[in-house]
């Protein structure tokens, strides 16, 4: 069965935020990384202002995990404070990511359509019928 972990999106702020989270729950980061990571391709280059923005973190808390992202410019136009989480689910297999995926989809918004990732993921974003923002995360 699919896990299913909270994804913050912060407007600029997220290192900040989950350097806070970790003074008041203790640990250490899963992962880390920033925009200007991100491997650039004729079609899209990162902008400049953005290289320095957290692209992801993923932070444990027991058992579970909470995950985050700075947002802003081409990522969330309608970023506002309430709507700055999105569910992420990690499937265990192709078939399950797959499933809930286009279950997910039906009368919603495909935002970023399953795909193979360079950070080695089968990934996918939709906006459901009630717009709730959901993440499918398969790790290689």
């Amino acid at each position: 069965m699919a896990e299913i972990n909270i994804y913050l999106n912060f407007n600029g702020n997220c290192e900040d935020a989950f350097n806070f989270y970790k003074s008041v729950f203790g640990g250490e980061f899963d992962h880390f990384s920033r925009f200007g990571e991100m491997p650039e391709s004729e079609d899209y280059k990162v902008p400049e202002l953005d290289k320095n923005k957290v692209m992801h973190v993923s932070f444990p808390i027991g058992d579970s995990v909470i995950m985050g992202s700075d947002v802003g410019g081409d990522w969330a136009p309608s970023y506002t404070l309430g709507n700055n989480f999105s569910v992420s689910i990690t499937p265990k297999s192709k078939e399950e990511a797959d499933a809930i995926f286009r279950a997910l989809s039906e009368g919603g918004t495909v935002t970023t359509p399953l795909h193979n990732t360079f950070w080695d993921a089968y990934f996918g974003m939709v906006t459901d019928q009630f717009g709730v923002i959901w993440m499918i995360n398969l790790q290689a």
